[in-house]
């Protein structure tokens, strides 16, 4: 948007002396975001901001990006039936109409900054609720660098930057059944001394508690190689028709995901996940399911799969050297469905939010 169509905006969100509310706003963007653009700006508190103003029209063209969606699946569907997609449309369209609503992602902000309050290697914007509106969102300016500026950086930095990565996922989803569904390279930057700033907070799944007890179970099931506790895991994901064969297909992609976590040495990344291999998995998995007449992935299923493989691209990216195992257990210990849910329960109080489908 050009600065003179930004000036309606601004004037449509916050009234006609909506420049009074800032000591200076920069007239070119800094950034572009999804559904709108980010310009910096300093408040009447001498604060420097980041004010989130969303395009105009995003719900039709939203909409009409949905249709085009069902449309793609639809053909697919035709073409190839390995991957039933409804669940997949659903979710879809369910997450990005959220975007939408920048309310809603002033409160998964605070839900965040509670979250990860005692965690001071993750910085989580302020927000300035005064200032903001369901298309405007005003937050404070965080400074931090783009990670792949961090691929050349000292050993330690990088394990660093890895396991605040790590931690900063993971931590909500572990503990409260939450996660942050888009570890996008603009999402979030990376400070000097290796702490991280989350910058957007659109896309937030919440989880029911027995989803992340089945994660856990699916990965002592696969540690132990126990085929009841697999089922019983995929049953609680929400995978219906479960099928010996299907478990063993579906166990092919989930010890790929899983295998950083299952022996408990010092490694990197790639050891086991790198791109080309996970392009190879994928390729498999997709073969098999083909065999045995597709599969339909529950609706849980869609950004917990996405956090994970764009984390995996993270850690690529950084070849960090890690015992991924211990990082993991550190965060699983003393787990509990019943505080997992206590937990929950709370946060989203506080935040305002309720639970979501």
């Amino acid at each position: 948007m050009g600065w003179n169509f930004v000036k309606r905006r601004m004037k449509s969100e916050l009234g006609k002396d909506w420049t009074k509310r800032f000591i200076r706003f920069n007239k070119e963007p800094f950034a572009a975001a999804s559904l709108g653009q980010v310009h910096k700006a300093t408040g009447i508190d001498d604060k420097i901001l980041a004010c989130k103003l969303q395009y105009p029209d995003m719900e039709s063209i939203v909409e009409a990006d949905i249709i085009q969606l069902n449309l793609i699946f639809s053909i697919y569907k035709k073409i190839d039936p390995s991957i039933n997609t409804h669940n997949i449309k659903k979710e879809i369209s369910v997450r990005v109409r959220e975007e939408l609503d920048y309310n809603n992602e002033r409160k998964n902000i605070k839900l965040y900054r509670s979250l990860l309050k005692n965690n001071p290697e993750v910085h989580v914007p302020d927000v300035v609720d005064s200032i903001s509106t369901k298309k405007l969102i005003s937050m404070e300016w965080l400074n931090g660098e783009n990670l792949l500026k961090f691929k050349s950086a000292k050993k330690d930095i990088r394990k660093k930057v890895a396991i605040n990565m790590f931690n900063a996922w993971y931590f909500p989803f572990y503990k409260s059944a939450i996660i942050h569904g888009d570890p996008h390279l603009g999402n979030y930057t990376v400070r000097k001394d290796g702490s991280i700033n989350l910058l957007d907070f659109g896309c937030i799944r919440v989880f029911r508690p027995e989803f992340v007890q089945g994660v856990i179970d699916l990965y002592f099931a696969i540690l132990k190689n126990d085929v009841e506790l697999a089922v019983s895991a995929y049953e609680s994901w929400g995978f219906e028709n479960i099928t010996k064969q299907l478990v063993e297909i579906l166990n092919i992609w989930a010890k790929f995901l899983y295998s950083p976590l299952l022996e408990n040495k010092v490694r990197k990344m790639q050891e086991t996940n790198s791109t080309a291999y996970g392009a190879e998995v994928a390729s498999k998995v997709h073969k098999e399911l083909k065999k045995i007449g597709g599969v339909k992935p529950p609706k849980e299923f869609v950004f917990m799969d996405r956090a994970a493989i764009g984390l995996g691209s993270v850690f690529l990216h950084l070849d960090a050297e890690i015992n991924w195992y211990q990082l993991f257990h550190k965060i699983i210990e003393d787990h509990s469905i019943e505080n997992i849910r206590s937990l929950q329960t709370t946060e989203l109080f506080k935040a305002g939010l309720t639970k979501k489908d």
